[in-house]
Order: C-alpha cells, then structure tokens, then sequence
C-alpha cells in the first residue's frame, strides 16, 4: 500500500480572511480533538504586538500563532513540528 503525502496546498486553504489549517490527524486543543484550525487573517496590531513582544522569535511566533487560532499558546507547542509548519504556512498565505 503506497500513502499520499498532502502538500501544503491541501492542507491549508485561504477563505474569506481566514485560512483552515488541516492538522496531520486530531489533535487536543482548548481540550477538545480538533482536526481543522481557523486561522483568522493577521492586522496590523497583531505585528505591531508580535514586535513589541518579549522573548525569542519562536516564543513570539507561538503567541501570535495562537493568538490568530484563538487557542492556547501551550496547545500550539504541543504539537509535531509538520502541523506547526502548516501554522506558519497559513500565516504565509496572508503575509506573502
């Protein structure tokens, strides 16, 4: 049996000011299995927040990851690093 590895075209899909995000499998988030995240589109506070904000570039790519998928920013750490790389891709469909 051969799988099919999902691009990142089929896994993150831009809506109306907001991106779904399709997680590898579901995963818990606000305590709940969640196989999508909607991720709204970023404004110009939330960069002006992300640069004013303490602590590392991943820490504060975290925060405002999480804050755009209105979710914790512990459940965003806890996942594998290719559902984070859909994260970052969504925030790329608006920045790019």
């Amino acid at each position: 049996m051969s799988s099919k590895t999902k691009t990142t075209t089929d896994t993150v899909i831009e809506r109306d000011g907001y991106a779904e995000i399709t997680l590898s499998r579901p995963r818990q988030v606000n305590g709940v299995d969640t196989a999508v995240l909607r991720m709204r589109e970023p404004t110009v506070e939330d960069m002006e927040r992300y640069q004013d904000d303490k602590g590392t570039d991943a820490q504060r790519e975290v925060r405002m990851i999480a804050n755009l998928c209105e979710i914790a920013p512990d459940d965003v750490r806890r996942m594998p690093l290719r559902d984070y790389a859909r994260l970052q891709a969504g925030v790329a469909l608006f920045t790019t």
